[in-house]
């Protein structure tokens, strides 16, 4: 708070110039005073500069007292008011102190009894500017600590999210047929997440249930997992088992218990022929239930050692023809509402994308590839 000679500064409003000059060349003996006609005058001032104490009479054209005294406590918060009064009355008093006056003069007054008034309300604002300091040095310690904490969270994600990618990365080595099929079903099953209105966390819990989806798999033995032909019945038994696999594997995991149900839910169907439960409908997370048409749509588009991918067009159809066999209805719809060059988008942008991109040769394009049409609009093109 500004203040002249190290001196506090005070505000006299008194509509009454010989009360205003009496009362500004006493206090100005030991303070830095200035003195106006009015409370608007005084909030005028008040704006320009702020000053340690007001004091101000209550009765005054316009704005009364009482008004100024509630005006200086939102403007100014560190600032104390004393009122000065003709009414000798109890209520007034209180309609003072209700108003946020410190204190109460009572008209006529002695100088003597004004000064004392004065040091008790400087001693008090002295006491509320420390406070305030307090207060606002807790505020920023607080915001310091909580930006600390923050960015100590996103590290500690993005140290969970490379983990977790590490370890699906890891895992498809098993399988190269499948080599970035995590990646873009992250991708693929976090806009269809969005569309469907997921939360944050919902979201987050979807991206690790999505990278991790087939970190059962561990427990499939490599003659049935990267077997180059149709899985014998025996065979199909024993790769139905790795979404139970994976559950295990998360289980305990707090920060994974959302993942955790679509890694042991994410091969159910909603007319409940899926596998390993035989969960039907609502009964299927659903995180489960949006990774399900996203996987999905990978399958069908992504090539394979017996076929190639099929087109956007044909996926969506499949994806049609299941809903409510296979696939949750409302999921399907938001699939639909998703025009068909953002998935192109998605797949060209995920990282196993990108690898697969390297590996082919530049006549032999994917089966999701971008065409234009005449209206330059991208498109999706059948292999």
């Amino acid at each position: 708070m500004p203040e002249t000679g190290g001196r506090p500064r005070l505000l006299v409003a008194d509509d009454d110039a010989e009360v205003r000059n009496i009362l500004r060349e006493f206090l100005c003996r030991e303070y830095d005073c200035e003195a106006v006609g009015s409370a608007e005058e005084a909030l005028a001032v008040l704006v320009a500069g702020r000053f340690h104490l007001v004091l101000s009479d209550i009765t005054m054209p316009g704005m009364s007292g009482l008004e100024l005294a509630a005006q200086v406590k939102a403007l100014a918060p560190e600032t104390v008011v004393i009122v000065v009064s003709g009414a000798q009355t109890l209520e007034s008093a209180v309609a003072a102190l209700r108003a946020g006056a410190f204190d109460y003069v009572v008209k006529p007054f002695e100088l003597g009894h004004v000064e004392v008034a004065v040091r008790r309300a400087l001693e008090h604002q002295e006491l509320l500017e420390a406070k305030l300091r307090y207060e606002r040095h807790l505020q920023e310690m607080i915001r310091q600590r909580t930006a600390e904490l923050d960015g100590a969270l996103r590290s500690v994600e993005r140290s969970y999210r490379m983990t977790l990618k590490a370890l699906a990365t890891a895992l498809e080595t098993r399988d190269a047929e499948t080599r970035g099929h995590s990646e873009r079903v992250v991708n693929f099953s976090l806009r269809l997440g969005r569309e469907m209105g997921l939360d944050r966390e919902q979201l987050r819990s979807l991206e690790f249930g999505s990278l991790l989806h087939d970190i059962g798999k561990i427990g499939v033995p490599d003659a049935i997992l990267r077997k180059p032909a149709a899985l014998s019945e025996a065979e199909w038994v024993k790769m139905r088992e790795h979404p139970l696999h994976g559950a295990r594997i998360l289980r305990g995991i707090e920060f994974l218990e959302g993942a955790a149900r679509v890694v042991a839910q994410h091969h159910e169907k909603w007319d409940g022929s899926g596998y390993p439960l035989g969960l039907r409908g609502d009964g299927i997370d659903l995180l489960a239930r949006v990774f399900a048409v996203a996987d999905a749509f990978d399958a069908i588009t992504s090539d394979r050692v017996y076929r190639r991918g099929r087109s956007y067009a044909e996926a969506a159809a499949e994806l049609d023809r299941c809903a409510g066999a296979h696939f949750d209805p409302s999921v399907v719809e938001a699939f639909r509402r998703i025009p068909e060059g953002e998935w192109y988008e998605l797949r060209r942008s995920s990282l196993g994308e990108a690898r697969d991109g390297e590996a082919r040769a530049a006549d032999d394009p994917p089966a999701l590839a971008p065409r234009t049409s005449p209206r330059g609009r991208a498109r999706i093109r059948a292999a």
